[in-house]
């Protein structure tokens, strides 16, 4: 079991959201701590990204609730006055000001919240929590997840500790953010600190992930560091924390809806990091590449397709480019057609590494995630509210 940082409790409940398993969870600090938020930038976000948005502009937060099984968006007036009241009447349960809450809600789009089961649920929420547990509030913030997805790490020798816990699966493209996720450390960090580390990571994790393109309303990723192990080497900190964030995000991409295969896609020799990311994630995101992944096919021209659809990209030259499945190149050395049979046992596995050099002078890189895309993917999305 891994237990939360010292300095947080939780509390998780089934409320009645949807079904009969645990679907509102609150973790609380001892106190008002230093916090960091990132946000999706949709259109279309809900009333919890909005008031979220609004809580952490200080920087400052106690408390964290998610209510899964039902995202609150598009519900207009009745949404929004519904999203402020579970926060107050939460606050007001511990004991806490309304404005240190940190409110999240992932489901199904477009139906209200059923306030009745929810204020019931609320009103039965212990004053103090006493839940330490990790694995507890990851379940119930789980949705299509098919596993609860936590992980943690020490900071150094201090004794400080980083814990994580996500929740996605599907409509999962970060901007700015991705999914869910909850981070909590015990570490002593200034506000700003945090906020610096947090965002660098963020951009190194989870906003490399994408399973199918599709950027949530609703997507959340914050956390909060209670102090109560004392003062931390930022530079051991953001390691720490790294290691905790690619964790859940490679968690996230072998758990995507119907996916068989991690695929890794890295990068290097672009003209810069931003550019290396970009290329991934046309490659990542291409339903011709995650097909041929899932199909076991090792077909390098549907890759080479997809680095071609970076247009305004001009110098990118197809001639400089490199292509590896694993470590095995494919172009522009041809492979005959033995040896493309034989990388097809490796195009079926697991953990699926697709390497690309971009072939310019430079030292720009990123590695991004994602999974292949199955039949299960199509009829699961097809029948997800009927």
């Amino acid at each position: 079991m891994i237990a939360l940082p010292s300095g947080f409790r939780h509390h998780v409940a089934n409320i009645g959201v949807k079904d009969s398993t645990d679907d509102f969870v609150v973790v609380v600090a001892d106190r008002p701590s230093p916090c960091s938020a990132v946000f999706t930038r949709s259109r279309f976000v809900g009333p919890s990204v909005t008031i979220s948005r609004r809580n952490v502009e200080d920087r400052t937060a106690q408390a964290v609730i998610v209510i899964s099984k039902n995202a609150n968006v598009a519900n207009g007036d009745i949404g929004d006055q519904d999203a402020a009241e579970v926060a107050s009447l939460v606050a007001d349960r511990l004991g806490i000001d309304a404005r240190d809450v940190v409110l999240t809600s992932t489901g199904v789009i477009g139906r209200p919240y059923p306030m009745d089961a929810v204020r019931a649920g609320i009103a039965a929420t212990p004053s103090s929590p006493t839940g330490t547990d990790a694995e507890s509030p990851a379940t119930g913030m789980m949705t299509t997840d098919t596993v609860l997805k936590v992980a943690e790490s020490g900071v150094g020798d201090s004794g400080a500790r980083i814990v994580g816990m996500a929740k996605g699966v599907g409509m999962i493209e970060p901007d700015m953010a991705t999914h869910i996720s909850l981070l909590f450390t015990d570490a002593e960090i200034g506000r700003d600190d945090l906020d610096a580390t947090f965002r660098r990571v963020v951009d190194h994790t989870f906003n490399c992930v994408s399973i199918d393109t599709d950027t949530s309303t609703s997507d959340t990723s914050s956390i909060i560091a209670s102090g109560s192990a004392g003062t931390v080497d930022l530079g051991e900190f953001e390691t720490a924390l790294h290691a905790v964030c690619l964790d859940l995000t490679k968690q996230i991409a072998r758990d995507g809806e119907g996916a068989n295969s991690l695929i890794e896609v890295r990068v290097d020799r672009a003209r810069d990091d931003a550019q290396a990311k970009r290329v991934g994630k046309a490659v990542v995101n291409s339903p011709l590449v995650k097909t041929a992944v899932h199909g076991g096919d090792p077909n390098w021209g549907r890759v080479a397709m997809a680095i071609g659809k970076c247009s305004d990209d001009t110098d990118i030259d197809q001639a400089n480019v490199i292509i590896r499945f694993g470590d095995v190149e494919v172009y522009p050395t041809m492979l005959d057609d033995d040896a493309l049979a034989a990388l097809s046992s490796y195009m079926r596995g697991d953990h699926v590494v697709i390497h690309v050099s971009a072939g310019l002078d430079s030292d720009g890189a990123a590695t991004v995630y994602g999974c292949d895309l199955s039949d299960e993917y199509v009829r699961f999305n097809a029948d997800y509210t009927t």
